[in-house]
C-alpha cells in the first residue's frame, strides 16, 4: 500500500480515537493527527528498513570504511521522540475525568467492624 493510503488511513484511526476532543480544539487537533499519522507511517517505514539492513551501515572513506548508525536508524530515534511528543499533546486535549473520591480502606475496615 502506497504511503499516502497508509497516512489516509491513520488519519481515519486517529480521527476516531480522539472523536470526543471539544469541538472548540478541531483545528489544533486536525494538524496533530496529520502529523502523528504521517510520522507512524514514516516510522514504520524507517523500521522496516533498519530491520532488513541493521541498525550499523558501512559507509565508504576513500581507501577505507567505518561503521556508523545506519541513516534510518537515526532518523528513526529521532522521529519517535517527535511522535511521543505529538501523541501526548493530543492525549492532553482529552476532556479530564473528575475522579471519583477514593475510599480510605482503613474507613471501610473500621465500617465492616462495628457494622
Amino acid at each position: 500500500m502506497a504511503p499516502e493510503e497508509q497516512i489516509k488511513q491513520e488519519i481515519a484511526r486517529l480521527n476516531g480515537i480522539f472523536a470526543e476532543i471539544d469541538v472548540r480544539r478541531k483545528d489544533i487537533v486536525e494538524g496533530l493527527i496529520e502529523d502523528a499519522a504521517f510520522m507512524r507511517v514514516t516510522l514504520t517505514n524507517l523500521k522496516n528498513q533498519v530491520n532488513e539492513d541493521g541498525a550499523i551501515d558501512e559507509m565508504c572513506q576513500g581507501e577505507y570504511s567505518i561503521l556508523r548508525e545506519h541513516p534510518a536508524a537515526k532518523m528513526y530515534n529521532t522521529m519517535i521522540q517527535r511522535y511521543a511528543g505529538v501523541i501526548k499533546q493530543l492525549t492532553d486535549l482529552f476532556p479530564k475525568e473528575v475522579p471519583k473520591e477514593l475510599e480510605d480502606d482503613f474507613d471501610k475496615f473500621i465500617g465492616e467492624r462495628e457494622g
